[in-house]
Order: C-alpha cells, then sequence, then structure tokens
C-alpha cells in the first residue's frame, strides 16, 4: 500500500508543475491586462492619467519584464513563501482577499459533500433494491427534477417564498451587525442557522447525480452470481447487501471526489451571488472580468490542485476498498 501511494505522489509532481503553467498561460490570454483597462476607466471618466504612476505600477507587478519571468517570479513566490502575488484591484495580498472566503467556501462544500453521501447511499440502494416501487420511481423522479433544475433557479424561488410568507431575507451568512465584525462564538453562532439555505441548495444536484449512479451499480451488482451464492448460502439480506454489492457499487462514488468537491467550490458561484454569500465564487467571478490576474490565477490553480489532490484522495481510498485496484498498480 505504501508503494502505491509513493507512486502515486510522485506522479502527481510533474503534474501540479504542468497545471501551473497552463493557469498562468490562461490568465494571460484575454488581451490587454488590468492597467490597460485601468487607464481606459480613467480615460472613460474624464480623469487625468499619470503616466509616471502607471510606470511605477507596471514596474512593481513585473508586466514590463517577458511572460515566463512573471511565471518564474509568480510561482517561486507561491511555492518558496506562499506569496500569491498581491490583487491590482484591492491593492492587496491576495492571500488576505481569499483567505475567509476560501474557509467558508470549503465548510458550506464539505457540509454539502457529507449531505450528498448521507442521503444518495441510501436512497440508492433503497431504490435499487424495491425496484418498480412506488418509492423508488418517487425517488427517480426527484432525482430528475434535482439534476434537471440549476441551484441558482432554486435559491430564487426559495428567497421569494420565504420572504413573501415571512417577510425575512434569507441571504447572507451574517446578520448585519456581524457582516464586518471580527470572528467570535457570537458571529459562528448568527452564521450556523443561515448556512443551512446554502448548503441545502448546493447539495440537491450533487445528491440526485449520485442517488442514479448508485441505483445502477447495485442493479449491476444485484444481478451477479456471488449475491445469489450468498443468499442461498443462507447469509441476512441486510449483511448481504452492505458487505458485497454496496462496497462494490460504491467505487464510483469514491472515484468522483477528486472533481466534486473542487466543482462544489467552483459550481456555487452563481448560488453565491443570488444568496448573497461571502464565498470564493462572487470574488472570483469578479476578478476574471476585471483581469486581475494574480487573485483570478491563484483561485484557478487552487481549484486546479485541489482537483488533482482529490483524485489522489479518491486513488487512496479506492484502493483500501478493492485490493484489486493497488495490485494491478503494482504489477503494471
Amino acid at each position: 500500500m505504501l508503494r502505491y501511494v509513493g507512486i502515486r505522489l510522485l506522479q502527481i509532481i510533474p503534474l501540479l508543475a504542468a497545471i501551473s503553467v497552463l493557469v498562468f498561460i490562461i490568465i494571460q490570454l484575454p488581451p490587454g491586462d488590468f492597467l490597460t483597462s485601468y487607464v481606459e476607466q480613467l480615460k472613460l471618466s474624464g480623469n487625468d492619467v499619470d503616466e509616471s504612476k502607471i510606470l511605477n505600477l507596471t514596474a512593481q507587478y513585473g508586466l514590463d519584464k517577458p511572460l515566463y519571468m512573471q511565471y518564474f517570479i509568480w510561482i517561486k513566490n507561491i511555492v518558496l513563501h506562499a506569496d500569491f502575488g498581491t490583487s491590482f484591484q484591492y491593492d492587496m495580498p491576495v492571500s488576505v482577499i481569499i483567505g475567509e472566503r476560501l474557509l467558508l467556501t470549503m465548510t458550506i462544500s464539505l457540509l454539502s459533500l457529507i449531505i450528498i453521501w448521507a442521503i444518495a447511499i441510501p436512497v440508492g440502494v433503497y431504490s435499487a433494491t424495491h425496484q418498480y416501487s412506488p418509492l423508488d420511481y418517487v425517488f427517480s423522479f426527484l432525482g430528475f427534477v434535482g439534476m434537471a433544475v440549476p441551484g441558482f433557479l432554486i435559491a430564487l424561488i426559495l428567497i421569494y417564498v420565504v420572504y413573501a410568507q415571512t417577510g425575512v431575507a434569507i441571504t447572507g451568512l451574517f446578520s448585519p451587525e456581524f457582516a464586518d465584525a471580527p470572528w467570535s462564538w457570537a458571529k459562528v453562532r448568527d452564521m450556523l442557522p443561515r448556512m443551512i439555505v446554502p448548503v441545502v441548495i448546493v447539495a440537491l444536484s450533487g445528491t440526485a447525480g449520485l442517488v442514479r449512479v448508485t441505483r445502477g451499480m447495485m442493479l449491476d451488482e444485484l444481478s451477479k452470481p456471488y449475491v445469489l451464492t450468498a443468499r442461498a448460502k443462507g447469509l441476512s439480506e441486510t449483511k448481504l447487501l452492505w458487505k458485497y454489492p454496496v462496497r462494490t457499487a460504491i467505487n464510483p462514488l469514491v472515484s468522483t471526489v477528486g472533481w466534486t468537491f473542487p466543482a462544489l467550490l467552483s459550481g456555487e458561484a452563481i448560488v453565491s451571488i443570488v444568496l448573497n454569500l461571502p464565498t470564493t465564487g462572487p470574488i472570483l467571478l469578479n476578478a476574471l472580468m476585471v483581469q486581475d490576474m494574480y487573485l483570478a490565477g491563484s483561485f484557478i490553480l487552487m481549484l486546479s490542485v485541489m482537483t488533482v489532490l482529490g483524485t489522489l484522495f479518491s486513488d487512496i481510498l479506492l484502493a483500501l476498498l478493492d485490493p484489486r485496484i493497488r495490485y494491478g498498480e503494482m504489477r503494471a
């Protein structure tokens, strides 16, 4: 097992290096840069452009250097000093801007992921073992609805219904008096009830999709000869299901952890805008729109790294659940 993990760790090092290069190329693709947009905005508003200030900012951010030099400066500071650069728009270190937002986003995403798994596996197993029953049809219908309806639309409907019935706005994660206050137990207690709505909305579509996957995999496993043999030997139905078919059927679910978690981090952007959440989604979208390269690049790099690490975590879990995987990898 240690050898398998070591091989996986060695494989991700060149992959992370290639990802960092691609991220830097992507954030450089749009024409112009932040300073160009800044100058254009000044001209449109009728303000004078201070050429000396523009030159100073260009030198400060290294925009007068070749692209490969800008890349090496950027990645060296990240690797050696955990310095993701300075945001042009906010004139603040990127780590300061995204620190609290990333923590809130990860909290929402982790809670959503726990809800997805806690609901999807039992419901999928029930639907497979009670195929074509009334509840199976209900769960299938709800699954299709959850996959078809976008999360931001559910958020809009929920906001309207709650406000129309109670006059209470459920947007935001904090009450007005705690929005800009330093962290305290009172602020945490204020946040927890307000976190229920975004967590449930973000979890809906993921739950619907995994219910369908679990049901399909369970139906495939239940038709295999080893299940019939175990039943013929008198093994109880509950022990049979959870010890053998379920263990094999959740392999595809485990393999999706690598892309599910980053998808939750990036996919909640529109939901966050609708619900006015202080998470990474809105600030990433704004950074891309104004070409704040270090802020946008840091977000994209983090999501990419999390995808790679999530895939590594999935591979390790799969190897623990199914020894055939690690043995096959080591023989290869």
